[in-house]
């Protein structure tokens, strides 16, 4: 490639796929972009966004193709189906998606043998504010000039992009970071239930707790969501979290390690998902612990 900007292929223009390929259309980056839902490209068409009909157009007037999709299976499909026959050694696909580590390596390793294509797997953690932002923290696995390239196409949109090692790599770094965030956004949810039940004003408990150990980024977000149980707009959903703390289950398993409050933090968020809340704000997790009349 060279010095040039490269052309952006961007599939996936949902939650936070929108934020981010507004901020690197703002950022003076051509941008290709294709969504299964074409509707959804209302927003990044007007601020200059080219539409193509097919992801084969797309991969094949691209240097560069950014992924942020579901899922594994989503992920998966778009590589065999459309992504595969079209690419090609000088161009790079950086996957921003939450997938499974061991799906991302056969992929990467097929793409290498079939078209000599890099493959970067990039996840993100910041949410849609992080992403509207631009201070999304971003954890990336790939070769050493590959992740040098990821570094420069997705500088608008990250504060700190850590390469964490082998293809793969960010994917493990993407479940560890979810671990965390799922069980402590479990906490304070029951804690939050707690203080209602207990006669606190909820509502001043992220602010009273601000600085201390207790505090964070989700008891801030959440908190005083669950407070006030105003559960909208969607920034993030409980079956993005579901997924990611599946994936840390299996992979403890492969590994021969246990993750046992992680596994109950699975189970909980199952739960709650078989309500009807999968397709919520994790802040709706506070209805796991809240009371109901007899």
């Amino acid at each position: 490639m060279s010095d040039k900007k490269p052309n952006l292929g961007f599939i996936g223009i949902g939650l936070m796929g929108k934020p981010m390929t507004l901020r690197l259309l703002d950022a003076g980056f051509s941008v290709k972009v294709w969504n299964r839902s074409p509707e959804k490209l209302a927003a990044v068409l007007a601020a200059g966004a080219t539409a193509c009909p097919t992801v084969a157009e797309l991969v094949r007037h691209s240097d560069v193709i950014i992924l942020c999709l579901a899922d594994t299976a989503v992920v998966e499909s778009v590589v065999r189906n459309d992504i595969l026959a079209n690419g090609a050694a000088d161009k790079l696909l950086i996957d921003l998606s939450s997938i499974h580590p061991d799906n991302t390596r056969q992929l990467a390793a097929l793409l290498h043998d079939q078209c000599g294509m890099g493959w970067v797997d990039a996840p993100v953690s910041g949410g849609v504010a992080g992403a509207v932002q631009g201070n999304l923290a971003i954890m990336a696995g790939g070769s050493a000039e590959h992740i040098e390239l990821a570094r420069v196409v997705l500088a608008p949109l990250y504060q700190q992009l850590t390469h964490m090692g082998a293809v793969g790599s960010g994917q493990i770094t993407k479940i560890c970071n979810q671990m965390i965030v799922s069980c402590n956004v479990l906490v304070i949810a029951e804690m939050m239930a707690l203080a209602k039940q207990a006669g606190v004003d909820a509502g001043q408990i992220p602010a009273a707790l601000a600085g201390g150990f207790a505090d964070s980024k989700p008891l801030q977000i959440v908190g005083a969501e669950m407070a006030s149980e105003n559960f909208e707009p969607i920034k993030w959903r409980v079956k993005t979290l579901l997924k990611d703390l599946n994936m840390a289950v299996d992979l403890s398993v492969k590994q021969g390690s246990a993750v046992p409050m992680s596994a109950l933090a699975s189970q909980l968020m199952q739960l709650h998902g078989s309500q009807g809340y999968l397709e919520q704000d994790p802040a709706t997790l506070i209805k796991l612990y809240k009371q109901t009349d007899a």
